[in-house]
């Protein structure tokens, strides 16, 4: 058993947010039924990296553990396959333009009608209402237009986009946060609702911090590397070795760093006990931290740092920090038997339930895999009008 266990997800999505989502949703026990286009699918199921025969690994990443139903939505049959499908479901995924839905007869109205406990998440771009309602956009036009581009980088270099499809994987985390709080709300009520979640709404929300700067001092924060604006030390220092190790270190760990790095003179010295004063002397701090660490090896200097107790932490790459033994010894790196390549690697979902079954791990689906058993069992066609929908094109 899983915490999710009886729940049936639609998913309408493609590419990254709405299948991110719904992924975590079917590792946590949910049936989630993939619905695509016959003959292309989800057009990420060609993005590279592929692995070695040519499958995805981008759709792999965002697409195990569900099902896939081929349905041509373009035809009134596939879109009355489509509407059945949507008519048994406890929730709706889709990341269609807004009106898109409406004009295909799937939208919240119409399935509300028959069936009134759905819980039916919209993920746009720019939301239902307002000017940019219309906007199509990408998970880097997101992230400029949010302000995030702005805030990453040196403060001597051009802007730069987060290292990861950021926009994208903080939408698909809150698609999933609103999934199961409408879910939860409908145990109470008795009746769904429709989210209207917008990704540059959750890009904003995720500028608390600087807002908080801008409503309080009236800022306009700027880029600042790997410094924290608002506590010093915090950032990354090279080391003699080239490598680089990131320190964060509070009022309480101020004066065992200095210990640790040769510097207990700075380490007393009233000038640099508190926080707001580092900030304020950032300049003259930063330096004399950075002369010590570029005089000792990372390896010996991280473990010294944190014997004493000071938060430190080695600026691994992504090799390095999937090989290490702690992620390793968590089981974040599985790998799971794919139908045409065997043991395929990839990263489990994070949150673990006591009392529960360990969460799926399972090979995405192939393009309309699931098509037959899912119009037989689950919608009730006869052999005869299965093979007249295969024979028309209208699923596959």
């Amino acid at each position: 058993m899983r915490p999710l266990d009886g729940i049936k997800v639609l998913d309408f999505s493609r590419v990254l947010a709405g299948p991110m989502a719904t992924q975590i949703l079917a590792e946590c026990g949910a049936s989630v039924t993939k619905l695509e286009h016959p003959g292309t699918g989800d057009e990420s199921r060609v993005f590279e990296p592929a692995f070695d025969g040519g499958q995805s690994a981008y759709y792999s990443a965002f697409n195990r553990s569900k099902r896939s139903v081929a349905v041509d939505m373009k035809s009134d049959e596939g879109r009355q396959l489509a509407f059945q499908l949507a008519a048994q479901a406890d929730v709706v995924v889709e990341n269609f333009l807004p009106g898109t839905m409406d004009r295909l007869g799937l939208g919240y109205d119409a399935l509300a009608e028959v069936n009134p406990g759905l819980v039916y998440v919209s993920n746009t771009g720019f939301g239902q209402t307002g000017p940019y309602s219309k906007r199509k956009g990408y998970d880097t036009i997101f992230q400029a237009l949010s302000g995030l581009v702005d805030l990453t980088g040196h403060p001597d270099g051009p802007p730069a986009k987060v290292g990861v499809p950021f926009a994208d994987q903080t939408s698909g985390l809150w698609i999933a946060i609103a999934v199961l709080t409408g879910l939860l709300g409908r145990v109470s009520s008795g009746k769904g609702c429709q989210v209207d979640l917008a990704m540059m709404d959750v890009q904003v929300s995720m500028l608390a911090l600087p807002a908080a700067r801008y409503f309080a001092m009236g800022e306009t924060p700027r880029r600042s590397g790997t410094e924290h604006p608002g506590r010093v030390p915090s950032a990354a220092f090279q080391c003699a070795d080239g490598s680089w190790l990131f320190i964060s270190a509070s009022d309480q760990h101020w004066p065992v760093l200095c210990d640790v790095l040769g510097l207990a003179e700075m380490g007393q010295d009233t000038r640099f006990a508190r926080n707001r004063d580092r900030v304020r002397l950032r300049d003259q701090v930063t330096h004399a931290l950075g002369d010590a660490i570029a005089s000792r090896q990372r390896a010996e200097l991280a473990e010294s740092l944190r014997a004493a107790g000071v938060p430190a932490g080695e600026v691994n790459t992504v090799p390095q920090i999937l090989n290490d033994p702690h992620i390793r010894a968590r089981g974040m790196v599985d790998s799971f038997d794919d139908p045409d390549r065997g043991p395929t690697p990839g990263l489990r979902t994070p949150a673990r339930f006591s009392g529960y079954d360990a969460h799926r791990f399972e090979a995405p689906p192939r393009l309309g895999a699931d098509t037959q058993h899912i119009l037989s069992a689950e919608l009730g066609l006869s052999e005869a009008q299965i093979a007249a929908l295969f024979k028309k094109g209208i699923v596959a």
